[in-house]
């Protein structure tokens, strides 16, 4: 029992609670490698991920094996070494993985029988027109007369026309109404003109 305890304290000793910092590069070359995951394989599996710059910093403790992952490049391992500060900072490079594409023999050019008949079509081309030209042509009136009887309204042009539309229905309508008010009609004012004169109003006539 007392060996059993003393290896338990021994044991502890050794795993030695530390914070783990440090810069993933990319092996090479002085960038940063971003978004790495970072897991403890010695401690329950434990997952970390880096910065955008390649800066990481958690707990672990000395002698945990720390596993550096990313699309692209080859998986690091990283053993934590033991220190007399509680604090470790590493410099971990990262291996990028290089995939060589099988050799591809590139054939007479389809669909011309060989390289000498294609030659002669690419020099036959008329290539007089460059972007510039191709854009006055597209952006000319004619072309967008002939697009414009084909192609559909679009949901901001049916909207003005609508909204056009509706103005002017209002204006109409506002004006209509201004016609009918009786203090703007001048036959209105003629009619009550004569009824005063005949003393239609006249006090009398009003009493009976």
């Amino acid at each position: 029992m007392l060996f059993m305890f003393s290896g338990s304290a021994l044991f502890a000793q050794q795993k030695k609670i530390v914070q783990f910092s440090g810069l993933i590069y990319a092996q090479g070359v002085d960038i940063t490698v971003p978004y790495v995951t970072i897991r403890n394989i010695s401690y329950a599996d434990q997952t970390f991920f880096g910065t955008h710059e390649g800066y990481f910093s958690f707990v672990a403790h000395v002698g945990d094996t720390i596993e550096f992952s990313s699309v692209g490049y080859e998986k690091q391992f990283f053993i934590i070494p033991n220190s007399s500060s509680d604090k470790y900072t590493a410099h971990v490079e990262m291996k990028s993985l290089v995939t060589e594409l099988p050799e591809v023999t590139v054939g007479p050019p389809f669909p011309y029988a060989s390289i000498e008949e294609f030659n002669l079509a690419f020099m036959a081309l008329n290539l007089s027109e460059d972007d510039i030209m191709l854009a006055k042509r597209n952006l000319s009136s004619q072309a967008i007369s002939s697009l414009a009887l084909i192609m559909p309204r679009s949901a901001g042009e049916i909207y003005s026309q609508g909204m056009g539309q509706r103005h002017i229905n209002m204006s109409n309508k506002a004006i209509n109404q201004n016609f009918a008010n009786p203090l703007l009609n001048p036959f209105a004012w003629g009619s009550l003109i004569d009824k005063i004169k005949r003393g239609d109003f006249s006090r009398q006539k009003l009493k009976y």
